[in-house]
Order: structure tokens, then sequence, then C-alpha cells
């Protein structure tokens, strides 16, 4: 869709997660904005949902079209403008060094421009995760194989380590989140506790049980949140009681998981128990 009349549209979104290593998310559509040049503490990881984006780096010329992961190193000037009549829609996270050291910014700067359609693909995926609050395991898990995909990127050379079966990790990995049900974990603080790089935590733990941390934590919190409904808590109370960030987080795994929300499970539990108690009066 085009602007409206001449005026430019300028929607920006911007917050900081709770996800350690991101330093901002920031969601914007333009249409005849240019950004001058500007220089970054961090490293802006950039998709474009819509239209396409030149920037110079370096005094290169560069662009972003739909299939392209744009990698921007700190501290390198650069500035940015529409490449289309109707503007653009990015999404940004901006990182510190936990995933990407300052010793990679060469190769950046001399490719930053990545067509890479799995990353690309894994990189929208955090960007899902982090707009839906209480999913912070989730997009700290999905952001550990972008990190390590952007490093083989950037060190071609460099061989990556062949995926290894770790059934000792992941069972410790799984007695944590049994620990944490309710409390939640963070993978920083597991890959702390267990000594692990994350993403071959993630991946140790997704070979054995085949289902992502995150996935599993979310299934143990809707089991505990059937009970309790069947119990008769309000789904508000359950939320709570279960770990879940609020009543719509709840619904939101719950459905997935169940196929209907909270309150209709509930209200159909409540009324197959008064009939039973009826056929036995």
């Amino acid at each position: 869709m085009g602007p409206q009349g001449n005026a430019p549209q300028q929607n920006v979104s911007a917050w900081r997660p709770r996800v350690p290593g991101v330093v901002e998310v920031f969601h914007a559509r333009f249409t005849r904005y240019a950004y001058p040049m500007h220089v970054h503490e961090a490293w802006t990881l950039l998709i474009v949902d819509d239209g396409a984006v030149r920037y110079d780096l370096d005094r290169h010329e560069h662009g972003t079209p739909l299939d392209t992961v744009s990698l921007l190193p700190p501290h390198v000037p650069h500035n940015g403008s529409a490449a289309t009549p109707d503007g653009f829609r990015k999404r940004v996270l901006y990182l510190d060094g936990t995933h990407l050291p300052d010793d990679l910014i060469g190769a950046a700067v001399d490719g930053p421009d990545l067509r890479d359609p799995l990353l690309r693909r894994r990189v929208g995926q955090v960007h899902a995760a982090l707009v839906r609050p209480g999913d912070e395991l989730e997009a700290e898990s999905r952001l550990a194989f972008v990190g390590e995909r952007l490093r083989a990127h950037l060190r071609p050379r460099a061989q990556a380590p062949a995926p290894r079966r770790d059934p000792v990790l992941a069972r410790r990995l799984r007695e944590l989140l049994d620990e944490r049900v309710v409390e939640g974990l963070s993978l920083e603080e597991a890959t702390g506790l267990l000594h692990a790089h994350p993403a071959h935590l993630v991946r140790a733990f997704s070979g054995a049980y085949g289902i992502a941390p995150h996935q599993y934590l979310m299934s143990r919190r809707v089991g505990r949140a059937r009970r309790l409904l069947l119990d008769g808590l309000p789904p508000g109370e359950v939320a709570s009681a279960t770990g879940f960030f609020d009543q719509s987080h709840l619904t939101r795994h719950f459905r997935r998981l169940v196929g209907v929300p909270p309150g209709r499970y509930a209200a159909t539990a409540v009324k197959k128990a008064s009939s039973s108690g009826r056929s036995r009066s």
C-alpha cells in the first residue's frame, strides 16, 4: 500500500525485551524518511518485510531485498533510505557482543548483506517470539541459532562442529526445567549452570526429546493449568499460578496444545460433572 497523499509515513515501535544480548527491538514503516550517516554501539541485524532499503557502509553502496539479512557492525558509519517509491517496512534487532564479538566487524563490513533463506526465516522467528510477552525462552533459544549461523557466515573457513548427541546434558536441562516450571528458566542461566554453549544445549535437548526446551516448558505449564482449571480455579488465577505472563499468554498456549481456550475447557468439565451428579441422584 502506498503513502496517503504526499505526507510521509513514519510508524515505529521500539522496546527492550527481557532477552540477554538484545539491546533493542525496533520495528518501523517509513516512506520518504532517510537516515543520515550515523553509528551504533551495537550490531544491527536488519530484515525488510516490504519495499527495500539502500545504504552506504564504508563508502560502498548496499541494498536489502526481501530475501536478505543485513548485518551492520558497530562503530562503522552508515546511512539508509527507501529504494522503492512506497518506502519500506523493516524489523531490527540491536545486539551486543554476546553473539557477535568485535573481531567479526571487518568481515561484516566486507559483506553485510547475507542471502540466506534459512537465516532470514530464523530471524523472523525471533521477532515473532519477541512480540509475545512470556515467550522469552523461545526468543533466546532461536537467537542462539541465529548467532551461530551469523558467525558461520562471517568465519567461512572455520569448521563448525558436527552436531552430536549429548543425552546427559539433555537430561540435566530437563531436570532444571522440571524444577522451574512456574519460575521459568532463561537460556543464559541454564548455560551458566550446565557449562554448555547455548545452541548446543538447545540442540542436545531437542535431539534427545524431540521437542525444544521452550516447548517442553510450556507443555508442563499447560499440564498444570489443566489440573487447576478442573479444580475450579478461574483462568486468570491459573495463569499466575502456572508461570504464564498473563491470561492471554495462557490462552494462546493452552489453545495450541489442548485445542480449546481454558475457559471453554473448564466450562465443559463443570457441565460434565453436573451431568454426572444428576444421573446418580
